[in-house]
């Protein structure tokens, strides 16, 4: 199995872990406030990796360049931007119909990836991504019938459009991610990907926390306040993001995103063991067509 396949599941594991703590801050904090704490706490996390990986594996990498501060800062902002789109559509669906919209991501960074970064997939990776874009819409229209009217109605809706909005942000997100670990001097990938997760953290700190400070004051207290539970948060995503961050580093952004989709098979056993919402046959089915879909992108790649 390639490094990059397994990075990415245990990417999903993390993030699916970390988003589920963050839906139980809504109920402490604002939008923002459980936002703010990924990357507030994990900043001190992420050092820890990198500091880590660099004493046991060594290496170095040349001087920043200008671009590559830039594009952390666009993956920053667009992460931002998804995260908060991704945890507003959470009430009006439930946790896991709220995820899977997002996933939509993984055909939207394909095509994106296409266009900007130029990379090629073979034919079977595409009806992959296709077959697994299905069944998480599938699963995504949560009880709705499946004519053409209450497809559209479903995906019109306000937590529909949330979420598809928060994977096209997530899948600009990891372009840029990509684009800035080749604009960064050095052999060494997974060092470089690092790196631009400690960058990338700390200037979301400064714009996320910065605008928690103008715009909601009483809420910064309330994030120290939740450190017990918020520490938690950071530290997953932190490691998620490294393991994203590296993912993208070895691997085509579309190949990552579409085996990351295994994050909707996490979704659901956090969903019905951890938040305690009801799973029904259709979501072991939409899960069974994800996975089908990842295990085509794989046998396209490989």
């Amino acid at each position: 199995m390639p490094l990059w396949v397994l990075i990415t599941v245990v990417a999903a594991l993390f993030q699916t872990w970390r988003t589920a703590l963050q839906q139980r801050l809504r109920g402490t904090l604002s939008l923002n406030g459980a936002a703010v704490v990924r990357y507030l706490y994990g900043v001190p996390f992420g050092l820890l990796i990198l500091g880590s990986y660099w004493l046991i594996m060594g290496g170095s990498f040349g001087p920043p360049t200008a671009y590559f501060f830039l594009l952390c800062a666009l993956a920053g902002i667009t992460q931002i931007f998804g995260t908060n789109l991704l945890i507003s559509s959470f009430g009006p669906r439930g946790f896991a119909v709220g995820t899977a919209y997002a996933k939509t991501e993984a055909v939207q960074a394909s095509f994106i990836a296409v266009i900007i970064l130029g990379e090629v997939l073979a034919a079977l990776s595409w009806v992959g991504i296709g077959i697994s874009v299905f069944g998480v819409m599938y699963l995504s229209l949560a009880g709705k019938g499946l004519r053409f009217p209450d497809i559209l109605r479903a995906t019109t809706q306000p937590a529909a459009l949330r979420g598809i909005g928060a994977g096209f942000c997530f899948a600009l997100t990891a372009i840029c991610v990509r684009k800035a670990n080749f604009e960064l001097p050095g052999a060494d990938p997974v060092l470089k990907a690092l790196f631009s997760v400690v960058v990338t953290n700390t200037m979301q700190t400064v714009m996320q926390g910065g605008w928690l400070v103008l715009r909601e004051p009483r809420e910064v207290l309330a994030v120290f306040r939740s450190w017990r539970s918020s520490v938690q948060v950071g530290a997953l995503s932190a490691a998620g993001s490294c393991c994203w961050f590296i993912g993208f580093a070895l691997a085509p952004v579309a190949l990552v995103r579409a085996v990351g989709q295994v994050e909707i098979i996490f979704t659901l056993l956090f969903s019905r063991f951890f938040l305690r919402e009801k799973l029904q046959r259709k979501d072991v089915v939409g899960a069974l067509t994800v996975v089908s879909g990842v295990v085509l992108v794989l046998a396209g790649s490989l």
